[in-house]
C-alpha cells in the first residue's frame, strides 16, 4: 500500500506562521539592552565562533556596510572584539568578549523560560507532542542551511529517528525505531558564510 504524501506546504506555512510569532519576543529581548540586529550578531559570534564582517554579514544576509556599524557599536560597549584571523594573517576576524558573551547566553535563557512557561500553559497533551517533535526542528534548521548553502542538493538528508528528505517530500523507514535522538550533522566552520547560530 503506497503511503499518502505528507503536505508539506501546509505544514510549512504553520511553520512558518508560528516561528514568527515565537520569535516575536520583543519584551523579552527588550531586556538585553541591545537593538534586535545587534543582539542578532553577538549571539552568531557567541553560539558561532569568531568570523570576518563579511561572514558575520552573510550569516543574517545584511550589507557588509550595515554589519560594520553593528559590531562598531558591539565593540564600543565591550561585548565583542577584533581579533587576528586564526588562519588569514591579512584578515581581522570579530569575537564576543566575555562580557558579550554573558549577556547573551542570559538572553538566551530568558527566551528558554519565557517558551517553556507558554507550553506549560498549554494541555498535557499537547506539551507531550511538542517535546517529542522539537528535535526535528533541529534537523529542519540543519536541511534549510544545507539548501542556503547548495541549492542543488542530491543527496537524501536522513533523521536518526527514521525519516528522511528525499527529492519531493518525508518518507518513514519502518525497519528503525522512532526514538528522539538528536541529529549530528555537519556544521559549517566559524568563518563560513552559512549561519550556526542559527539553532541556538
Amino acid at each position: 500500500m503506497t503511503e499518502p504524501k505528507p503536505d508539506l506546504r501546509t505544514a510549512a506555512s504553520a511553520l512558518h506562521s508560528g516561528a514568527i510569532h515565537l520569535l516575536s519576543l520583543g519584551a523579552v529581548d527588550r531586556q538585553a539592552g541591545l537593538t534586535p540586529a545587534r543582539l542578532s550578531a553577538l549571539s552568531v559570534l557567541v553560539f558561532g565562533g569568531p568570523r570576518t564582517l563579511g561572514a558575520l554579514a552573510a550569516a543574517p544576509g545584511v550589507a557588509g556596510a550595515t554589519m560594520t556599524t553593528i559590531a562598531d557599536g558591539l565593540i564600543a560597549e565591550g561585548l565583542a572584539e577584533r581579533r587576528p584571523h586564526r588562519v588569514d594573517g591579512r584578515a581581522v576576524s570579530v569575537a564576543a568578549t566575555e562580557a558579550g558573551e554573558v549577556l547573551t547566553r542570559a538572553a538566551q535563557r530568558r527566551r528558554i523560560d519565557a517558551l517553556a512557561m507558554a507550553m506549560a500553559s498549554l494541555p498535557a497533551a499537547a506539551q507531550l507532542e511538542i517535546v517529542s517533535t522539537a528535535p526535528l526542528l533541529d534537523w529542519l534548521a540543519s536541511a534549510v542551511r544545507a539548501l542556503k548553502a547548495d541549492p542543488v542538493v542530491g543527496r537524501s538528508l536522513c533523521h536518526p529517528t527514521g525519516w528522511c528528505r528525499a527529492s519531493y517530500g518525508l518518507r518513514h523507514r519502518p525497519s528503525e525505531p522512532v526514538g528522539l535522538t538528536t541529529p549530528v550533522l555537519e556544521r559549517a566552520s566559524p568563518d563560513s558564510s552559512v549561519d550556526r547560530a542559527a539553532a541556538s
